[in-house]
């Protein structure tokens, strides 16, 4: 019996497309659900590894911007449907290396669009592409009670955004072009469990249990909107299902604070659950000098992705960040290999190199 959808989640393997994978794989058992990842350091199978079993769930280890793979992919598993996750994400490293950014945020965009087009040649009933942006193509706020919203202008400040804005630009481009059926959505800052421990959350979670220092930037008064992954998982299987055609929504947590109020919060809660005095790991905390292009603060309006399709967070902040707490302390081995890179050397016996 043929599947009733088949589904592409790219960077499957990454940190929120293993939750879209995982909800999708479960909640669907009559979609084939295939995961298509590069497995660069930050894409981990580790993360999948409770349904890597299904029947339904298939992964495919390949890079976006290979155009003739991407090809060969839609045609192979009939792709019907695209959830377009895969990017380069992180700030500090675009700074570093804007050629990399730019070459998969946009170009690898652009080489799916073409390759959904191509493929689906103007049968675009029951077909759409979704595309998973971030916030911080918006540029920054001030601390004026204001929120980014779907028609806020684009401004952004740092290579990584500048490559996300680039990348919904096309995507909007090939609806207005060609027809393609898109929807784009901007989410503020995801945290939870198998997230990269590059970044802060669980970064800073790791360090507070060996001791190590917190490295805070500026004075830590930067501002973001915290969202917690699952209930973006949750946002993005109502917005593919239920979303309008060439639509923008913002998701967001309604959840501001400041860095170093969170980072407070974590370090209270990490000296608990590990059996120390609240706050004993406060004198971990150093400052340091801010990076360039650092937007002093972002936050969602998610009021539209309520009011037309229901949505909204199921978790209040503190109970979301015990959650990962002790999900990280947990999974200490997961975190071990990740942070040692062994898993890296793992699948590339499994899957090769390129």
């Amino acid at each position: 019996m043929p599947n009733k959808r088949n589904i592409l989640i790219t960077g499957g393997a990454g940190f929120i497309g293993s939750h879209v994978v995982r909800l999708f794989v479960t909640k669907y058992p009559e979609y084939r659900i295939v995961n298509l990842d590069k497995l660069t350091y930050a894409g981990n199978l580790a993360n999948l590894k409770d349904v890597e079993q299904a029947e339904n769930y298939t992964f495919v280890k390949a890079d976006i911007c290979d155009f003739e793979r991407m090809l060969e992919v839609f045609r192979d598993y009939r792709i019907d449907g695209v959830i377009h996750l895969a990017a380069e994400s992180h700030v500090d490293r675009s700074i570093k290396d804007p050629f990399t950014f730019a070459r998969t945020n946009v170009m690898g965009t652009l080489s799916l669009l073409q390759a959904a087009k191509m493929s689906w040649e103007g049968a675009y009933e029951g077909k759409r592409f979704y595309h998973i942006s971030t916030d911080e193509v918006y540029g920054a706020l001030d601390f004026d009670g204001t929120f980014f919203t779907e028609t806020t202008k684009y401004d952004p400040h740092s290579p990584y955004s500048a490559s996300k804005a680039s990348s919904d630009h096309f995507v909007r481009a090939f609806h207005d072009t060609f027809g393609l059926p898109v929807v784009v959505t901007n989410c503020s800052n995801n945290y939870g469990p198998y997230q990269f421990p590059e970044k802060l959350i669980p970064l800073f979670i790791n360090n507070i249990r060996h001791n190590k220092p917190l490295p805070v930037y500026g004075k830590g008064e930067n501002v973001r909107d915290w969202l917690y992954v699952v209930d973006h998982a949750r946002a993005i299987d109502v917005i593919f299902h239920q979303g309008k055609v060439a639509d923008t929504y913002n998701i967001g947590g309604f959840n501001e604070w400041k860095n170093i109020d969170l980072i407070k919060v974590l370090i209270r809660t990490v000296d608990r659950l590990l059996g120390r005095p609240e706050g004993a790991s406060e004198h971990l905390i150093t400052y340091v000098t801010d990076r360039a292009g650092h937007d002093l603060r972002y936050a969602i309006d998610s009021t539209k992705l309520k009011k037309e399709l229901g949505w909204e967070p199921s978790l209040q902040f503190e109970e979301g960040i015990e959650k990962t707490v002790k999900w990280y302390l947990d999974n200490q081995t997961w975190l071990d290999n990740v942070t040692s890179g062994d898993y890296q050397s793992y699948y590339e016996k499994m899957y090769g190199s390129r």
